[in-house]
């Protein structure tokens, strides 16, 4: 294939997913694209008001999404709810044990799995069974989605605790490529397209052509990584167990620069500009400039953080263990407005142009305009 050929599919296929991920109207996935990038294109308001709350009945610790017309979320109690932009239950699918996964929507199907280690592909209008797929360890995080080779259809990328990245069929749910890591794989993968990126248990972060399954390369943290990798270009960030976070050239398996001293990073970041932003269970939000990881600056809120932060055009959006959702100046850190929710969360929000959507560890659903 030639140089220009080559460059044109890539091209080609970064604008598909992307144009995927950037629809306003729709919040499909965990942190918004499939690079794990973390932003809403839309500027939300300044003080949002609260247009309804949906009581799931049990504890939920998953995210929600929001895509052909609904909101989706997981609970302790097994259940997948599909929830209307009014907040009313639409319908429920009991998948035997909790969901604490963030779903996935492509093309008016769910897909999530449990922490019996099922994968479910849930027709996302009626809630009905498509497929089920049953890996051997428990699932927590989300599912992620590639191009298969044709640049047509798309391709399911999870990750399970029992060591395996497995790559589906989307229409059938039988693997088409399974890796196998050292440990258990706790987050989402992220891809660019060519390669996924994750971590795991094993303290590595691993590299794997999407196309084949091979290992590209594997780069050693020292401790296990909880937090799904964020990808810019060749670089890769996130953080671990230890407090450390890390901008990481994953082609050329180079460390650029880490920033050792926070507490545990379960939480995912945020990019946009030269700010990466994410939040630690030291409980505060980090901003980082991305060339060389100085602090530009710091939020202290009164919970651990193990939700994950959106950026929404000026706005940080990030909810805390004290219970709170907060908006962040971007540039400063400074708290514009917050929303006392009296239950901690763990939720990463979903943002479209009409809804900011949160759940808190209690099970209820916010929806704010």
């Amino acid at each position: 294939m030639q140089p220009k050929k080559i460059f044109f599919t890539f091209i080609l296929t970064a604008f598909v997913m992307l144009a995927h991920a950037q629809d306003k109207s729709s919040w499909p996935m965990f942190r918004g694209s499939s690079d794990l990038h973390g932003i809403a294109n839309v500027q939300i308001a300044k003080s949002p008001k609260l247009l309804w709350s949906f009581k799931t009945g049990d504890k939920t610790k998953s995210s929600p999404i929001i895509g052909a017309g609904s909101i989706f979320i997981g609970a302790n109690s097994g259940n997948i709810y599909s929830i209307s932009t009014a907040g009313k239950l639409q319908w429920k699918y009991n998948a035997g044990t909790a969901v604490e996964a963030p779903p996935l929507l492509i093309d008016n199907t769910l897909f999530v799995g449990s922490l019996e280690g099922n994968l479910f592909a849930l027709d996302a209008r009626t809630g009905k069974l498509k497929w089920k797929y049953a890996t051997e360890g428990q699932i927590s995080g989300s599912s992620n989605y590639i191009l298969a080779p044709d640049k047509k259809t798309r391709r399911i990328l999870t990750g399970s605790y029992d060591y395996s990245l497995y790559c589906m069929d989307i229409s059938t749910g039988k693997p088409i490529w399974k890796y196998t890591s050292e440990n258990y794989i706790n987050g989402c993968p992220s891809t660019n397209g060519k390669v996924a990126v994750f971590g795991g248990c094993d303290g590595q972060l691993h590299v794997v052509d999407v196309n084949t399954g091979k290992l590209v390369n594997k780069i050693n943290i020292g401790t296990y990584i909880a937090s799904s990798a964020l990808l810019d270009g060749n670089l890769a960030y996130f953080g671990n167990y230890d407090g450390v976070f890390y901008c990481v050239d994953f082609v050329n398996k180079k460390t650029i620069w880490n920033h050792v001293g926070a507490g545990p990073f379960l939480a995912s970041p945020s990019i946009l500009g030269n700010k990466v932003i994410i939040g630690s269970e030291d409980k505060k939000v980090y901003c980082f400039d991305k060339t060389d990881g100085k602090i530009l600056w710091t939020f202290n809120t009164r919970g651990k953080i193990t939700g994950s932060p959106v950026i929404a055009g000026t706005n940080v959006v990030i909810a805390s263990g004290d219970g709170r959702i907060y908006l962040l100046d971007h540039n400063t850190g400074k708290e514009t407005w917050s929303y006392e929710m009296g239950s901690p969360s763990s939720s990463t929000p979903a943002i479209t142009k009409d809804l900011l959507v949160i759940a808190a560890e209690d099970g209820t659903v916010y929806g704010f305009r």
